[in-house]
């Protein structure tokens, strides 16, 4: 039997979405630990690799949290293919990123930061919860604001920053169910 859009939404909506935030979590506190023992030309390859690998970290970490993302078994979901759409829009903001990078390179932990932040504006659409705009836009400001108050510590406190916002991301993502909290 096919499966409206609908039916598919409410089905992917109804996934614990762990295993990539906390992929998220993990490479952002390694960065930011990089940030403080390293130097900035060590943090900038944290970044590129880090961010890079969280799609990967987030694969193996999917099996522990029950998600398994490689499930081959799972009925095809519409939802799922526009994750792995806007997961691919983070990854071309590098696009900006890098030449911002190549003029002032302590850009680079604000433009990825914010930029694959982004991805998580349709994610509250697809699963009718407002925790993604909260993501996104408390990222966003967070990040500006240790950016230009905090020059000299930008490889360390933005990406403890954004591991702040994933913990709280998580809390709520992993609370949702409990507490009957579903639309936007």
């Amino acid at each position: 039997m096919k499966r409206t859009l609908e039916q598919q939404r409410i089905e992917f909506s109804n996934q614990k979405f762990l295993a990539t935030p906390l992929a998220g979590l993990i490479v952002w506190t390694v960065i930011g630990c990089v940030g403080i023992f390293f130097s900035d030309f060590v943090a900038v390859w944290s970044i590129f690799i880090g961010t890079g690998s969280i799609v990967y970290l987030g694969l193996f970490l999917s099996k522990f949290t029950g998600e398994n993302f490689l499930d081959k078994t799972k009925p095809k979901n519409e939802f799922d293919k526009l994750f792995l759409f806007t997961a691919a829009q983070a990854i071309l903001v590098y696009a900006i990123a890098i030449p911002f990078f190549l003029v002032d390179y302590s850009s680079l932990p604000m433009t990825v930061g914010i930029l694959t932040g982004l991805m998580w504006l349709p994610f509250s659409w697809i699963i009718n919860h407002w925790i993604g705009i909260f993501h996104a836009l408390v990222r966003t400001v967070l990040i500006l604001v240790v950016w230009y108050t905090l020059p000299e510590y930008r490889f360390i406190i933005i990406p403890f920053t954004i591991v702040l916002i994933y913990i709280i991301t998580i809390l709520i993502l992993k609370n949702r169910k409990s507490t009957g909290e579903t639309t936007l």
